[in-house]
């Protein structure tokens, strides 16, 4: 699948090391004893000592159930939509998940306080370890695209599902309780909870509980499961994802808080894709074990027989599924560029007119800042940065051009003597670490005060010593409404200190409504541009370019 690509590609992309693991913390042991060992072992106890409790469904024999008989069009249809969005959302996500594969409950991704992680690489203590060495491969059986650094493309697949996954929800909602569906799935007494019990019971001692005829109705626990998947679960894996958002969490502080904190929401999203996964083996299992073709003629015709028509018909939904799956691969490596035009075109518009609107505000204090804060990029190999390292870039000179009445060159010093603006915020990568840092330098605004761009001028261009992940000096791109936001400047201090040479001195960009690569760090020059598309390969960044990434990238 990716022979064709070049041969620094595919050592990124396919590394010698293609390990995974499963590392909890022991606390996380304890809560998974007390969440699932716990209620196993005390139906086990409960069937040992008293016997089966009273199965509920032999009170309800379907003759005597007056609410909704079968599935209707509108049903069938939102079931095998969901099936494929969560298919494609899943899979993306575990790709995601990879290029950071750690997960914490605090902000700042302190080294070694992540619950789970999916390295058995510890970050090693005697050199720059960065989070792009820390990511890992996947399979591209179980992650879309797959591989490894290839989390661009793994949103563009995540970010053009999710839209049609709220969409066929809130059509199903609104049909849902403008009919009479909504009683199948909505309890309407906490009597549901003792019975669900009961029901439990059964299943875990293995004495399956009567099965009721889903045709007709379904039992206590399989009721309380859909409540739970349609009205708890997918509300919240969107809650979660928009805590994510660097726009929504820079404007709206309070938000991610509702979670604890962005990484805790990060987690949480994990978890409700956890649930998902296990609810669909469950499901599956389920609808094969009691009745396949039956089930299946409900679920396709919305009909209640013993025929094999609907059961193939099923099967031949799922190889289809199965075949997108392998197309969306393959459309991934053979017609990136197609996928990337696309999903920024759905999506891209939709963005700039809703949260790239939001406006930054200070929140953070000194309190909060990161003990730790992960390095990223590759640091520049360029002899002249290196001269200007020697130094402490005492002769380093920003040079600002392009599209400008006052062509200009600054130093260090004289950025000082021209303005000064402190903030102190949280830094969200797209790999999907976090760290809370403050920030002193140059408010963008007046450097563009200082050199008078021309009226054509749409998007300014910062250039960095440093290079890309496959070659190519870095740059990235942004609209000059984004330079003018509160908090976007160019820093020369983190965290009350001069800037480090790993975090990008003598001068790394802040634009606190976007992603951390749209941050560059290390920069030697800007220019002003009419458009993105008038440099590099004309997708607005070298990420853009050669990594599929977003050019606008507030989520």
């Amino acid at each position: 699948m990716i022979a064709h690509l070049g041969d620094r590609e595919r050592k990124f992309l396919y590394p010698e090391d293609r390990r995974l693991a499963f590392i909890f913390k022991p606390y996380v042991w304890v809560i998974l004893a007390v969440v699932f060992i716990a209620p196993v072992t005390i139906a086990w106890i409960q069937y040992l000592v008293s016997g089966l409790p009273a199965d509920p469904s032999l009170n309800f024999p379907p003759e005597k159930i007056s609410g909704p008989r079968g599935f209707p069009a509108w049903i069938r249809i939102a079931h095998w939509a969901n099936f494929l969005f969560l298919t494609l959302i899943i899979r993306s996500g575990l790709s995601i998940l990879m290029d950071h594969p750690r997960l914490y409950f605090n902000a700042g991704c302190r080294l070694n306080s992540e619950w789970l992680r999916f390295t058995p690489v510890k970050v090693p203590k005697d050199k720059i370890w960065t989070a792009k060495d820390d990511a890992r491969y996947i399979s591209p059986v179980i992650g879309l695209p797959g591989y490894r650094h290839s989390v661009g493309l793994a949103r563009n697949w995540h970010f053009l599902a999710v839209p049609f996954f709220i969409l066929n929800g809130v059509i199903f909602v609104i049909l849902l309780f403008t009919t009479n569906q909504w009683e199948r799935l909505v309890p309407r007494s906490w009597q549901i909870i003792p019975d669900s019990w009961k029901v439990f019971v059964h299943y875990v001692t293995f004495n399956f509980p009567f099965e009721p005829n889903g045709f007709f109705y379904y039992n206590a626990l399989q009721q309380l499961a859909y409540f739970a998947v349609i009205f708890i679960m997918a509300p919240l894996a969107i809650l979660t994802g928009l805590a994510m958002s660097p726009a929504i969490d820079s404007r709206f502080h309070w938000y991610p808080r509702l979670f604890g904190n962005r990484q805790a929401a990060r987690s949480v999203h994990f978890l409700v894709m956890i649930a998902y996964v296990a609810f669909i083996i469950v499901h599956v299992t389920l609808v094969v074990a009691t009745g396949f073709s039956r089930n299946m003629n409900h679920i396709i015709f919305g009909t209640n027989n013993l025929s094999n028509t609907g059961l193939l018909i099923g099967i031949f939904i799922i190889l289809f599924v199965t075949w997108l799956c392998y197309a969306a691969l393959w459309i991934s490596w053979h017609r990136p560029r197609s996928l990337q035009r696309t999903q920024k075109g759905f999506n891209e518009t939709l963005w700039k007119h809703s949260m790239n609107l939001f406006k930054p505000r200070v929140h953070y204090t000194s309190k909060h800042i990161s003990p730790y804060f992960w390095p990223n990029g590759n640091m520049p190999a360029s002899d002249k940065w290196k001269q200007l390292a020697a130094t402490h870039f005492k002769d380093y000179k920003l040079k600002v051009g392009g599209l400008v009445e006052n062509p200009a060159e600054f130093s260090i010093d004289e950025l000082k003597a021209m303005a000064e603006e402190e903030t102190i915020t949280l830094h969200h990568c797209i790999q999907g670490w976090s760290g809370i840092a403050e920030w002193k330098g140059i408010p963008l605004t007046k450097i563009i005060e200082k050199v008078k761009p021309l009226k054509e001028v749409q998007a300014v261009a910062f250039y960095s010593f440093g290079e890309g992940l496959y070659g190519g000096i870095y740059y990235d791109t942004h609209s000059i409404e984004n330079c003018k936001e509160p908090g976007s400047i160019l820093a020369w201090e983190m965290n009350y200190q001069p800037l480090s040479i790993i975090h990008g001195a003598p001068l790394r960009l802040r634009i606190e409504n976007q992603l951390g690569y749209k941050m560059v760090k290390w920069i030697e020059s800007i220019e002003f541009i009419t458009s993105p598309k008038t440099i590099g390969k004309g997708f607005g960044g070298k990420n853009e370019d050669d990594e599929y990434f977003d050019l606008v990238a507030n989520i």
